[in-house]
């Protein structure tokens, strides 16, 4: 055993394949038995695809950076579920393409923001943080309100999400540009942060 120790040790290239093969192996143990577990793959009872509208809010959201400064990931602390509701759970997110949980806040988490605030709170909010929150260090959005979403992208990203398993209907997809169309980026990004964790909202 000493002689491979030392083979491995001394020689860069053994070093890498060993580390590879103990960082995959260890991988398919911790992820692969996640694929199988309904918990992990099935929605929650009362979680919905997203419209048109708040899909097309949502590319907003990750377009300005928004999820760098906000997590949607309450994890199972008092201090957190006290603050923000019900910890996550994966089933939530079966249908975020690409999910945004993670850890850092530099702003509140916003998985149970929905319904929260008014439309016209979020919309003040956004234009200029610190008229409602007077010690923000949050930037302002005023752009938000002058610029139009684009409707044409969202029928065809609803049938890319369709291939990987959201279950968008022909309906959904025929009728996504015209429910977009006219709407602000201010519009639709307030629809999406109001529709946030609505399902598991009030579960204590």
């Amino acid at each position: 055993m000493d002689k491979i120790q030392k083979l491995i040790e001394e020689h860069v290239g053994y070093l890498i394949v060993f580390t590879l093969l103990v960082v995959s192996v260890a991988g398919l143990v911790e992820i692969l038995p996640l694929a199988f577990q309904k918990s992990t793959t099935q929605p929650v009872a009362g979680v919905k695809p997203y419209t048109a509208v708040q899909l097309a809010g949502r590319d907003i959201y990750i377009r300005e950076g928004c999820h760098t400064c906000h997590t949607q990931m309450i994890r199972p602390f008092r201090a957190e579920t006290e603050r923000y509701g019900h910890y996550s759970v994966a089933g939530e997110s079966v249908y975020d393409h690409p999910f945004l949980w993670g850890s850092k806040r530099t702003g509140p988490d916003l998985a149970r923001v929905g319904a929260r605030y008014s439309d016209e709170w979020h919309r003040v909010h956004l234009i200029n943080p610190r008229d409602v929150v007077p010690e923000s260090n949050m930037p302002a959005f005023p752009w938000l309100a002058k610029n139009l979403a684009d409707a044409d992208i969202v029928p065809t990203k609803m049938k890319a999400l369709r291939l990987v398993g959201v279950p968008y209907t022909d309906k959904d997809i025929a009728e996504a540009k015209a429910q977009v169309e006219g709407k602000s980026e201010m519009d639709v990004l307030v629809a999406y942060l109001q529709g946030l964790g609505l399902a598991l909202k009030n579960v204590r």
